[in-house]
């Protein structure tokens, strides 16, 4: 394993923000001397099939993960006002628990929490966090977001729920844009994981691969805001340092910061990576599984299906029997379709 691993980074599958092609991340990965990397997309997981097949192509160990919208009432709560605003937390892949729980996660984030973002909750984390790391995120994350509006009892209180929930898997997330809040919220992370116990991980919100993309990643944020290039970089963008940066890089950001017996941010991000070791099973076709509410076979059910229409369109007329199409060529033909999904396992 390399000497640093990057675990928050936006593919174009973070729409109108990220800008980190996913064919060309592993090429930038090994241009750095790195041996693995992380997807974590805002809200979503479209990428990370994409992501995993070109990264093992590559020789790079594929880390899926997400930047989730965490609700900061319930997922359920849609109140204008109120709930127009969501916390981002970073969720990394271990195993295939992990794996299982972000998924059920993201897609409960549209079909139940959809307010503007897809949002999940801490019901849902409280329910479905085995198998996963966490990382306090930018500083949208609740725990930056409450250092910055000076209420550090909340932060504290925050990483301690956290800390409970994901025990050693939590960690409090360094990141340096030469942003003027994040002096302040690092200074106070740091404080954080002395006092709390609570490990720090060195992370650069990467959204572009190289500096010289950061006018490019801007264009697509102005589309995303209605606004024009002209006005300036937009708000929580206005450097460019949220690139894929080499390891020196980030030790000259992070390098001097030792954690004890935690463990220094660098080094952190290595240890991470060591622990998620998930694959995707590319050998067999997953296909749902469908259970009849009335108990019978799902071969069963389906005939039944496929007779009953068939019986109600002879007698609305919409199928209509003569010399050419007979009835026993449909009935023939409606047993070799049957026959064919059933050999074929596709019933269900």
């Amino acid at each position: 394993m390399s000497d640093f691993v990057h675990l928050h980074l936006h593919s174009e599958y973070s729409l109108l923000d990220g800008a980190c092609r996913i064919a060309d991340i592993p090429e930038r990965a090994k241009e750095c001397g790195h041996t693995a990397c992380a997807i974590t997309d805002h809200g979503v997981m479209y990428g990370a099939v994409a992501f995993y097949e070109a990264c093992k192509k590559a020789g790079i160990k594929p880390i899926i993960g997400c930047e989730v919208y965490v609700a900061r009432r319930s997922r359920f709560d849609k109140t204008h006002g109120e709930d127009d605003q969501s916390y981002h937390l970073v969720l990394l892949v271990k195993n295939e628990t992990g794996y299982r729980n972000l998924i059920y996660m993201v897609t409960k984030s549209f079909t139940e929490g959809f307010y503007g973002k897809p949002r999940i909750d801490m019901e849902l984390l409280e329910s479905h966090h085995d198998g996963l790391v966490a990382l306090s995120a930018c500083l949208a994350g609740a725990v930056p977001r409450a250092i910055m509006n000076g209420d550090l009892d909340t932060a504290r209180e925050t990483a301690l729920r956290m800390k409970s929930l994901f025990g050693d898997d939590y960690f409090l997330e360094l990141q340096d844009h030469k942003l003027d809040e994040q002096k302040q919220v690092n200074s106070a992370l740091i404080r954080l994981s002395r006092e709390l116990s609570i490990p720090l991980v060195a992370t650069n919100d990467a959204h572009y691969l190289r500096r010289r993309d950061a006018d490019s990643q801007a264009v697509l944020l102005c589309i995303q805001t209605n606004s024009v290039i002209s006005d300036g970089r937009p708000i929580g963008f206005e450097t460019d340092e949220f690139y894929y940066k080499t390891t020196d890089e980030m030790k000259a950001l992070f390098g001097n910061i030792d954690g004890g017996e935690l463990g220094d941010p660098i080094s952190n991000s290595v240890k991470i990576a060591d622990r998620c070791n998930f694959d995707f099973d590319m050998s067999k076709i997953f296909l749902p599984a469908f259970r009849p509410e009335d108990g019978s076979p799902p071969d069963e059910y389906l005939r039944r299906l496929v007779y009953a229409g068939f019986e109600g369109r002879i007698c609305d007329g919409r199928i209509r029997f003569d010399d050419k199409h007979t009835e026993r060529e449909y009935r023939e033909r409606l047993e070799y379709e049957l026959d064919v999904i059933t050999k074929m396992g596709y019933t269900d």
